[in-house]
């Protein structure tokens, strides 16, 4: 087969890697095809401790004979015998977490550690690599910017990922170096350093900003505001996980899918309209995307409120594709109108703390009103009814098989007899509509951590960078 023709196909399951390493056995010319595509994705996802031991045993069989006589000199000798490609070279995302996980694996001195960072950084960072993306653990201090050819390494870098207390030196030197970041994760507790390297980008799309403290520093926030809003005309994703800027929304009108959220101890990251964002501006922000936004999630407490927002998302928004919101039996009839005019709805997940909820009323809506393109759904309930449950899968034939996720009854591991009775008749019902073909994946989530993956809704999960 052609060369060129193995390179489009490998492009098509670029981050299949069993795949990719089937691709990788056929002969020389699919291996050396094959090799790019598959080395460039270590970094990107997080390895087992098996497939870690391997990846790190490649690192070391790369380093050159000055760095293995510089790290013998001191009490450390390499003995890996050098592989036939460079595979670091492939490399595109430098994660150092996973490389500081690495190198204190080994039993070495504190001083040995500090030279051997050093040695493999340089077998990281030089004018012969290229990264897309870097992750940046928490209390990472050595200065990668400052290594020779790091400017030409890292101003590549599109996806960046910085951990608390990050260090103020190298968030200085990255914001000279990098100028194309697209999808940006941060703790807004660095410092300022992390606000000019906001607004030195020149296309950033992606926004995650985690807190874990209130923050009373308005000063901070007024120049945090300041950074985005140079940034609104290109930025697409916003996801806040602690108490929200207000002024800022009004001015991302190209936004496709905010997530606005605060921890709330429960087992969803939820966003309390009334206290963070009042309802007017939420109603504008999806009033002022002009049809764009694709992806919402609002937690909100109050049901009139509830209802105005679920009323402006069905008159705005016709490309909604994923929707969480807190539902109430006030509520339910504002629903079906949603459900009739969002019609590529894909993914639903609806939280309801009402006792008393009605789940045969809104299941008939789901039956009689839901597009054909959902069929991806989440239910967060303390007493979602097993008879209604069944009712609505029994009426779910001849659609495409619905991919579910639900909170159990208890979200801890230490269920009650009848806890655990209702979770068994649960798994019971599930499997025999798995097995019927109207169940396609059934996910619990036990702890409540994994509620707000959207891998179901957007296909994919990077761990480091996402």
């Amino acid at each position: 087969m052609n060369k060129d023709i193995i390179f489009l196909i490998l492009e098509k399951i670029q981050d299949d890697r069993k795949t990719l390493y089937s691709c990788l056995l056929v002969n020389k010319i699919w291996c050396n095809t094959t090799v790019p595509f598959l080395w460039k994705i270590p970094g990107k996802y997080k390895p087992t401790s098996k497939a870690m031991k391997i990846l790190f045993g490649v690192i070391l069989s790369q380093l050159s004979e000055e760095s293995r006589n510089i790290l013998k000199d001191h009490g450390i000798e390499i003995i890996y015998q050098r592989p036939l490609f460079n595979y670091i070279r492939y490399w595109r995302y430098l994660n150092l977490e996973l490389l500081e996980s690495m190198i204190h694996s080994i039993k070495i001195k504190e001083f040995q550690i500090t030279l051997m960072r050093k040695e493999i950084l340089k077998l990281f960072i030089n004018k012969n690599t290229r990264f897309i993306g870097l992750y940046i653990p928490e209390n990472f201090s050595y200065h990668i910017h400052l290594i020779l050819g790091a400017e030409s390494c890292l101003s590549t870098i599109e996806y960046l990922h910085c951990d608390a207390n990050t260090n103020q030196s190298i968030l200085k030197g990255l914001t000279k170096i990098c100028k194309s970041i697209k999808k940006l994760r941060f703790d807004i507790i660095q410092g300022i350093k992390i606000l000019e390297l906001i607004k030195a980008q020149k296309n950033l799309n992606d926004i995650y900003m985690s807190s874990y403290s209130y923050l009373k520093d308005k000063l901070y926030c007024d120049n945090l505001e300041e950074s985005l809003i140079k940034n609104s005309d290109t930025i697409q994703h916003l996801r806040m996980d602690w108490t929200p800027i207000t002024k800022i929304l009004s001015y991302l009108t190209n936004l496709i899918n905010p997530n606005l959220s605060a921890h709330m101890g429960a087992p969803f990251l939820s966003f309390i309209s009334e206290q963070q964002v009042p309802i007017k501006i939420l109603k504008s922000l999806i009033e002022n995307t002009k049809g764009n936004l694709s992806e919402i999630s609002i937690f909100c407490h109050d049901k009139n409120d509830n209802k105005m927002l679920i009323k402006s998302i069905y008159q705005n928004c016709p490309s909604l594709r994923y929707l969480k919101l807190l539902f109430y039996n006030d509520n339910i009839s504002e629903l079906e109108i949603l459900l009739i005019n969002c019609q590529y709805l894909n993914g639903l997940v609806i939280i309801t703390l009402e006792n008393g909820f009605n789940w045969d009323n809104l299941f008939k809506i789901l039956i009689r009103s839901s597009p054909m393109s959902l069929y991806k759904f989440k239910f967060s309930s303390y007493e979602l009814k097993l008879e209604s449950l069944k009712s609505f899968l029994d009426n779910w034939k001849e659609r495409c098989p619905i991919l579910l996720q639900t909170i159990p009854f208890c979200y801890c591991m230490n269920m009650s007899p009848p806890q655990l009775y209702y979770q068994k008749q649960l798994n019971c019902l599930i499997n025999d509509y798995k097995t019927n073909g109207i169940i396609e994946e059934y996910d619990v989530d036990w702890c409540g951590h994994d509620f707000e993956d959207l891998k179901w809704v957007r296909g994919e999960s990077l761990p480091y960078f996402n």
